[in-house]
């Protein structure tokens, strides 16, 4: 079988999954970036879309960049996908970021 018989595999679909502890505990897989964090905020690029995670006290407890898993400890108060359907919500949310 030579180089160009071979068919090419399609990539894995990588999984995303959140798990909440108390709301004080906060594991994510499938996450491919950070966007941007602080003690009250946290924008993660997903494989499911941007995930926007608010709190108190909020702190990264673990990151894996190749293996996209996210630890997130603080008081959590909401979970958020910026999805299309929700352009006002995600346009506000870009605006204040790039301000």
């Amino acid at each position: 079988m030579n180089y160009y018989d071979k068919k090419t595999m399609p990539a894995p679909q990588v999984e995303h999954h959140v798990k909440m502890t108390n709301r004080r505990l906060l594991e994510i897989d499938g996450v491919k970036e950070v966007d941007s964090f602080d003690s009250e905020e946290f924008l993660l690029q997903t494989v499911m879309g941007y995930l926007v995670i608010r709190g108190d006290n909020l702190q990264m407890k673990n990151l894996d960049v190749e293996s996209g898993h996210v630890s997130i400890k603080g008081k959590i108060y909401e979970l958020s996908y910026l999805d299309e359907q929700h352009g006002e919500k995600a346009k506000g949310l870009f605006s204040k970021l790039f301000k």
